[in-house]
C-alpha cells in the first residue's frame, strides 16, 4: 500500500478542500500519514493570495525537493491556488514538481498521485467557473469542531485581490447539500460548525436569486446535537437586519462576528472597490454592539493600501481606538500582479509594515482591556485539550486557529465537552478561570 502525505497552506477554506483530497486519497486504497518522511508522495496544497503566501508554497515544495533527492519522499504533488496562478511558471522553475492540479481539479488528486507514482508528469486544471462536486471529507481540525464551506469563488472584484481570478466567480452549494454535510458531520461528535466561504453573506445569491444566509442559519439550528455555530467572512455592506434578527434569537449562533472592512477612510475603500463607506462601516458596529450585547468582532486590515498616506492611516487608527474591535488581523499591504491596485502608487514597503506594527500593538491593548473585563464572568467553554497544568479550551469569543484560548482549573473536567469556567485572571493576556462545579 502506497503512503501518502499532505501539507495544507493558507486559509480555511482551503483546508476545506484538503480534507476533501484526503477522503478521496483514502478511499482510493493509499494510506494517509501525518509525516512527509516515507511517503511515497507527499500532496502540497499552497495558497498563492499575497506574497508571504507564495513564498512559504515555494519553500515548502523546495524543502520536498531536498527530501526527495535524499530519497526520503518519492512524488511531489502540488495543488491550490498556487498551481491554478502559476501553472507555466511552476513546471518550468520547479522540476521539483511530478504533478501539478488546479483549483478546479481537486477531484482528480487520486489519478494525479497514480500517474506520479508511475513515473509519468501529470497536470490537470479542470473548470472552476462550475459548481464543486460533493465530495466527503476526512476531518483534521479537531474531533468537535469542523468548517462548513457554504460556497466557493468570489464575485467582489477588490482592486487588491487576485482570488475572483484563481477561484472563479461565487457558487453557492445547495442548501440541501449543505444541510445534510452538517447533519452528518454531527453525527461524528462535531459540536461546532465554522461557517466559510470568500463572502458568506451572498451565499444564495447566484443560485436563488436572493441572500438565504438568515434561512440556512435557521435550518442549521434545527439541527438537535449541533451547539454552536460560528460564522466568519460576512461582508459588511451585505450584514441585513433580517440576518441581525436571526443572530439575536438563536442562541446556537455564536454572538462572534468575523467582518472584514480592510480600511476605513472612504479614498480608500472606493479606490479598492469596496462598497460601502467608513461612515456606513461605523454605523453597522454600533448597530451590532446595540443589538447584539456581548458580540465580539474580528476583523481584517490592510495598511498601506494604494492612497494611503498619514491622514488616511491616522484615520484608521483613531477608528480601532475608539471601536475597539476585539480581534483583527493586520497585514501589509502586498501588491499583486493583474490586479487594478497592483499599477496604482502606494507606500513602500517599510512604512506599509511600521504602520501594522502600530495598529498590532494596538490591537494588543485592546485585546487585553477585553480580556481583563471577562474576569468575573461565566461562560461555557468547549474543552480540547491539557497542557500538564491547565485545561484549556475555546469559549464563544475564541475562533480556532485564529484566536487564543481559555485556560481554567478543576476536576471533573469533561473533555472535547463544554465546561462551566468562572474567568478570575488573565494568563499571557488569555482568560485563567476556574471550573464551576454543575
Amino acid at each position: 500500500m502506497n503512503k501518502v502525505g499532505l501539507i495544507s497552506l493558507g486559509c480555511a477554506k482551503n483546508l476545506v478542500n484538503s480534507e476533501q483530497m484526503l477522503y478521496l486519497l483514502r478511499e482510493a486504497g493509499y494510506e494517509i500519514s501525518g509525516d512527509t518522511d516515507g511517503a511515497d508522495a507527499v500532496v502540497v496544497n499552497t495558497c498563492g493570495f499575497i506574497e508571504s503566501a507564495k513564498m512559504e508554497a515555494i519553500e515548502t515544495i523546495l524543502a520536498l525537493g531536498r527530501a526527495k533527492k535524499d530519497g526520503r519522499i518519492k512524488r511531489i504533488i502540488v495543488a491550490g491556488c498556487l498551481s491554478e496562478r502559476y501553472k507555466d511558471e511552476m513546471l518550468e522553475e520547479l522540476p521539483e514538481i511530478d504533478a501539478l492540479v488546479g483549483v478546479g481539479s481537486y477531484q482528480d488528486i487520486v489519478a494525479a498521485v497514480r500517474t506520479a507514482l508511475g513515473g509519468k508528469l501529470y497536470t490537470k486544471f479542470g473548470d472552476n467557473s462550475i459548481p464543486d462536486p460533493e465530495v466527503d471529507r476526512v476531518i483534521t481540525t479537531s474531533s468537535v469542531w469542523a468548517y462548513l464551506k457554504i460556497a466557493e469563488g468570489c464575485d467582489n472584484r477588490c482592486a487588491y485581490c487576485v482570488i475572483p481570478d484563481i477561484r472563479g466567480r461565487f457558487r453557492s452549494r445547495p442548501l440541501e447539500n449543505i444541510l445534510r454535510e452538517a447533519e452528518e458531520l454531527v453525527s461524528r461528535g462535531i459540536r461546532e460548525l465554522i461557517i466559510v466561504a470568500q463572502d458568506t453573506t451572498r451565499y444564495g445569491l447566484d443560485l436563488y436569486g436572493e441572500r438565504r444566509l438568515a434561512e440556512l442559519l435557521e435550518k442549521l439550528c434545527g439541527i438537535k446535537d449541533l451547539k454552536w455555530i460560528r460564522l466568519h467572512y460576512l461582508y459588511p455592506d451585505e450584514i441585513s437586519d433580517m440576518l441581525i434578527d436571526v443572530i439575536a434569537k438563536n442562541d446556537k449562533i455564536l454572538k462572534y462576528l468575523d467582518i472584514p472592512i480592510q480600511h476605513i477612510n472612504d479614498g480608500i475603500l472606493q479606490r479598492m472597490c469596496r462598497r460601502g463607506t467608513g461612515a456606513d462601516i461605523r454605523a453597522l458596529f454600533k448597530k451590532l454592539r446595540d443589538r447584539l450585547p456581548g458580540v465580539v468582532l474580528r476583523t481584517s486590515l490592510i495598511t498601506g493600501l494604494p492612497g494611503e498616506g498619514e491622514p488616511e492611516f491616522k484615520e484608521l487608527f483613531d477608528f480601532l481606538k475608539d471601536a475597539k474591535i476585539e480581534r483583527a488581523g493586520v497585514f501589509p499591504y502586498s501588491p499583486e500582479e493583474g490586479t487594478k491596485a497592483a499599477v496604482m502608487e502606494y507606500p513602500d514597503s517599510e512604512t506599509a509594515c511600521a504602520r501594522a506594527e502600530a495598529i498590532m500593538a494596538l490591537q494588543s491593548g485592546i485585546l487585553d482591556s477585553f480580556s481583563k473585563s471577562r474576569i468575573g464572568s461565566v461562560t461555557p467553554v468547549l474543552v480540547e485539550g491539557f497542557d500538564g497544568t491547565y485545561y484549556y479550551g475555546r469559549s464563544y469569543a475564541e475562533s480556532p486557529e485564529i484566536d487564543g484560548l481559555v485556560y481554567f482549573s478543576g476536576d471533573n473536567v469533561k473533555m472535547n465537552d463544554f465546561n462551566l469556567v468562572r474567568i478570575n485572571d488573565t494568563l499571557d493576556g488569555e482568560p485563567l478561570g476556574v471550573l464551576v462545579e454543575e
